[in-house]
């Protein structure tokens, strides 16, 4: 198959998108064109695939994005067995450009993957008037229902079914272990992996940093929202963590072993409360024990595998109590350890599940075409 792959909101080196998705098709031998904000991002596109750039969505200025990933679509997807989105913004670049495919005899099956609550995810949104937000978010479940009359959808997480009046196919984000036993979790180093931002703990973290310092270490990686960008730099200048910034994904993991614990110090906020804290799978992975505050899929997690502890929301201290008890509890820590890398493995292993992503989008296409594909295009030759 030839799928042409497509974001404006996510980083290009989004471990779903990217680590996991694109992987597993490349694996299967399948050809990928991957649109995305390399340039607006600052990184170039992996020399496996063929990127194409894009301009990024962000704030109140996407119609720039909206105009050039349109534009793409009606330049490949006539050549493309299958659209691959990632963002519900580009739900807004279909309307004519499939009617105009379909009339050319050349419409590929086109996918959305849901990886968010979308109308949830719009009232966390500081650049969203909050005079805006009701009206949106009804906009948004009524393009959600659109959709799924139109196209076929791909969902992150199996409570997002409530959404959708269809049953639709999951793909969870889980973790791909690292090959052979990871190291035993050490005692002065802790970990944050994944975006910066207040609604997902940023500033908590910062505080769970001072109160361990100088016993332990904090580290954050991943890029910060400008609401708290000034004060984890701050931080970081000062001593009180290490602020890493956006890693490329090998690397952010590479972090991960050896560490003390791994902290996903989230907000109760509706848009988390039915989804799993990926970074809580990739510590469990990587042998690192998880404190997390008690979402509720992540509590299922800790509680089910009793892999760390669960402490109460926007509390540091309790965060750090948490740290210091795996700190002084040698064998609590490589308990934890042991028994959230045994769970990754056996049943959060994303190599037990690339096959059946890869698998439904080739029955869609045979669904659709019965087993014919468009003829080769340049875009998609190696």
């Amino acid at each position: 198959m030839r799928i042409l792959v497509v974001t404006v909101v996510h980083h290009p080196e989004d471990a779903r998108i990217l680590h996991r998705e694109i992987a597993a098709l490349r694996e299967r031998g399948h050809r990928v064109v991957y649109a995305a904000p390399f340039a607006a991002r600052n990184t170039a596109p992996r020399p496996y695939v063929e990127g194409v750039d894009l301009p990024r969505a962000v704030g109140r200025d996407r119609g720039a994005a909206l105009r050039a990933a349109r534009a793409l679509l009606v330049e490949h997807g006539p050549a493309a067995d299958v659209v691959l989105l990632h963002d519900p913004e580009l739900l807004l670049a279909l309307p004519g450009t499939l009617r105009r495919l379909r009339r050319a005899g050349a419409a590929p099956v086109t996918v959305w993957d849901v990886h968010e609550d979308t109308a949830a995810a719009l009232a966390m949104k500081a650049w969203m008037p909050r005079l805006l937000r009701p009206p949106l978010r009804t906009a948004v479940r009524a393009v959600e229902r659109l959709a799924e009359r139109r196209l076929r959808l791909l969902l992150a997480e199996d409570a997002y079914q409530d959404r959708f009046r269809r049953v639709h196919p999951v793909v969870p984000n889980l973790a791909t272990p690292p090959p052979g036993p990871p190291p035993p979790p050490g005692r002065d180093r802790v970990v944050y992996l994944g975006q910066l931002s207040r609604a997902r703990g940023a500033l908590d973290l910062i505080a769970t940093a001072r109160l361990l310092a100088p016993a332990v270490r904090v580290e954050a990686i991943g890029t910060a929202d400008p609401d708290v960008r000034d004060a984890l730099a701050t931080a970081d200048r000062d001593g009180v963590l290490r602020w890493y910034g956006f890693l490329p994904n090998d690397r952010a993991l590479a972090r991960l072993s050896g560490a003390l614990a791994g902290l996903s110090l989230l907000h109760d906020e509706p848009n988390y409360r039915h989804s799993r804290p990926t970074k809580v799978v990739e510590y469990m992975a990587h042998g690192v024990p998880v404190v997390t505050t008690p979402t509720p899929l992540a509590t299922e997690l800790v509680e089910r595998y009793g892999c760390g502890f669960v402490v109460p929301y926007e509390d540091p201290p309790a965060a750090a109590d948490a740290v210091r008890r795996l700190a002084d509890d040698a064998e609590l820590r490589l308990r934890a350890a042991r028994r959230g890398r045994e769970a990754a493995v056996s049943e959060l292993n994303w190599r037990r599940r690339a096959a059946d992503f890869v698998d439904q989008l080739e029955a869609w296409v045979k669904e659709e075409t019965g087993g014919a594909t468009v003829p080769e295009d340049a875009a998609f030759r190696d």
